[in-house]
């Protein structure tokens, strides 16, 4: 799939969820979470970003984490999803549910809506 662009805030704002959502199969780490948002069409998500969400969900105890040792390799951290990250995925699902779909109808265009032309935004100058 192709990584679809939008702006980082957007995705800034849902990545925890996304995550969670990862998570919810069974436990996994870090590259293998950037792997699957890369093919779900999110892009690449930096170490820089991830790993430190990763350690905010730890921290606030929605996922455990513990070192595996690697095959042939070195050692991973790996991620599991708790009972409260379970409870907080599942409220996050119905919360994103209710504001995309409000969006969604906010900006729906339909032959009853005018839009103004982009230009008419602009500075205009005496």
């Amino acid at each position: 799939m192709n990584a679809i662009t939008q702006p980082s805030e957007w995705l800034r704002g849902v990545l925890g969820l996304c995550v969670l959502r990862i998570m919810a199969a069974g436990p996994t780490y870090g590259y293998a979470i950037a792997a699957e948002l890369a093919a779900v069409g999110f892009g690449e998500i930096k170490g820089g970003t991830l790993y430190p969400l990763l350690a905010r969900l730890e921290k606030n105890g929605l996922v455990t984490a513990e070192w595996r040792a690697g095959d042939g390799g070195p050692g991973r951290k790996y991620f599991t999803l708790t009972e409260t990250g379970r409870t907080e995925l599942a409220q996050g699902l119905a919360q994103w549910q209710t504001f995309s779909t409000r969006v969604a109808n906010h900006l729906r265009t339909g032959d009853d809506l005018a839009l103004p032309h982009p230009r008419s935004f602009e500075k205009r100058t005496p």
